[in-house]
């Protein structure tokens, strides 16, 4: 079987050239900063997929009113294009190291516009939902191939760089969610937050055709485990519905025990058939790696820490800074953009000192600020530096931290690794924003949802920094687990034409 990107001409004709990865223009291989290139365009698709996140959670009221619906069913709207992405990002990633990285990714592209069009012109909330669902699964092949792109195109003394950009570039997505989707609403209503994101996409697609490589060291073809995925989407969707509705609902109700049972069930079935089947849709072995296994882990929890306290401070800064949410957004602006500015520093540094020092040091940073927000909660210049020290500390964790998980992973599974890598992205996501709104709401002695005193929302906002606290030193300590790792992939990753 030949390897993809190498020189040898590749024969295909009519339709099945679109099949086939084109090859870039020789003035961009032959250039020697052609790896930043790749970074770049990867970098639309990673602000894309955190804007979008960000400003559709904006919109949820709008579309509350607009189609005069339940709040539950709004949710949806987010919910959905949650459980497409998490549920199909691995198997997206394994069927990208078999086809081509490059491949995926820019149809992926196409895809995502569809959706989002077809998401701004849709008639009722129900045919929204469902365009979320494709422009979900269109976000899923972008963000399966996003790291792995840059691990094949990257010198690998430059690698933790490459990452920390593509960080950068994320958390200045999030962070310009909320006022961009805020203007755009107010001018043109909740529809133009989806059509903002055609003309960008476009742009996206057509740099990853001309500018990304074919792909290397493809994995063997084989039957793609669909039963797998069918489990696996069954156990991530019950989780996520248990974690998203179980405040509302009642943490012992039948429906949340019956999501909870779902998926453990289906979860045993998933590891069950991946640990016998020869083409598992997840090879579990990958876990087998200590370095892998421990970044995957610590990632997860970091990811928890920072939409956990991007989820409570609203809440604090309404009822107890009695701040306007124009207010509340630009200091929430502080935690991403730190991050942002920290990431690529930390990329570089740790292409010199290993991954180990700045992981754990970033996550004791975080649990240090989140100390310091339980022992004074208050409104004002603290709070501010509280949120930047937390942004450094993420933004140091998690470029060396991606960097050493996709530089732990097997050359052939590194698509694989990558959509492992996006999923504990969004399971990240919704179990901070599900059990850090519990514990606020234990605290506050009220759902979180529900008018609150100025104390009910400071014993809201100390109980969940603690919380915090304890999952940033888990985090510290499962990245101390890995050792003294090197960012060192393997030079045959790096791609040409």
């Amino acid at each position: 079987m030949p390897v993809a990107g190498s020189d040898a001409p590749v024969a295909a004709s009519g339709w099945r050239r679109l099949l086939v990865e084109s090859r870039r223009p020789a003035s961009i291989a032959n250039k020697p900063n052609a790896h930043w290139y790749v970074v770049g365009t990867v970098c639309v698709g990673a602000f894309m997929g955190q804007l979008d996140a960000s400003i559709v959670v904006l919109a949820l009221p709008k579309l509350y009113e607009s189609f005069h619906t339940t709040l539950g069913a709004v949710e949806w709207v987010s919910l959905a294009y949650l459980l497409v992405l998490v549920a199909m990002v691995t198997a997206v990633g394994r069927f990208a190291d078999m086809v081509g990285r490059k491949l995926l990714y820019v149809y992926g592209f196409g895809i995502f516009i569809i959706g989002t069009a077809l998401c701004g012109l849709a008639p009722s909330l129900e045919w929204l939902i469902v365009f979320r669902v494709l422009q979900g699964f269109g976000a899923a092949m972008l963000q399966a191939n996003s790291v792995a792109l840059i691990v094949q195109a990257m010198p690998r003394e430059k690698l933790g760089r490459g990452i920390g950009v593509q960080g950068a570039a994320q958390a200045l997505g999030l962070s310009l969610g909320p006022a961009l989707g805020g203007f755009l609403i107010l001018l043109g209503g909740w529809r133009l937050i989806f059509f903002v994101n055609v003309p960008a996409g476009i742009l996206g697609m057509t740099l990853g055709w001309f500018l990304l490589p074919r792909s290397r060291h493809l994995a063997e073809r084989q039957p793609v485990d669909w039963l797998g995925i069918g489990y696996f989407t069954a156990a991530i969707s019950g989780l996520l519905l248990a974690v998203s509705f179980g405040d509302e609902t009642g943490w012992l109700s039948s429906q949340i025990l019956l999501y909870f049972v779902a998926t453990i069930v289906f979860g045993a079935l998933f590891i069950h058939r991946e640990l016998k089947i020869r083409a598992p849709m997840m090879s579990l072995a990958i876990f087998k790696i200590v370095q892998f296994s421990a970044g995957i882990s610590s990632g997860l929890l970091s990811y928890l820490a920072l939409f956990g306290i991007l989820f409570v401070l609203p809440f604090y800064l309404k009822y107890a800074g009695h701040q306007n949410p124009g207010q509340a957004g630009v200091e929430l602006l502080l935690l991403p953009l730190a991050l942002g500015i920290t990431a690529p520093f930390a990329g570089n540094v740790a292409d010199r000192v290993g991954a180990q020092p700045l992981t754990v040091g970033g996550m004791a940073l975080v649990a240090l600020s989140m100390a310091a927000i339980a022992v004074h909660p208050v409104s004002g210049p603290l709070l501010l530096v509280e949120l930047a020290l937390c942004g450094v500390g993420l933004g140091m964790f998690t470029p060396p931290n991606n960097a050493a998980i996709m530089g732990s992973a097997p050359k052939e599974d590194s698509g694989m690794a990558s959509g492992i890598l996006n999923m504990t992205r969004g399971m990240g996501t919704s179990l901070g924003v599900a059990l850090v709104g519990v514990m606020y709401g234990l605290a506050a002695g009220t759902s979180a949802s529900h008018r609150q005193t100025a104390s009910q929302s400071t014993n809201g906002l100390v109980a969940s920094a603690i919380f915090l606290i304890v999952i940033a030193i888990v985090a510290a300590v499962l990245a101390a687990l890995r050792g003294k790792t090197h960012l060192n992939t393997d030079p045959t990753l790096t791609a040409e034409g």
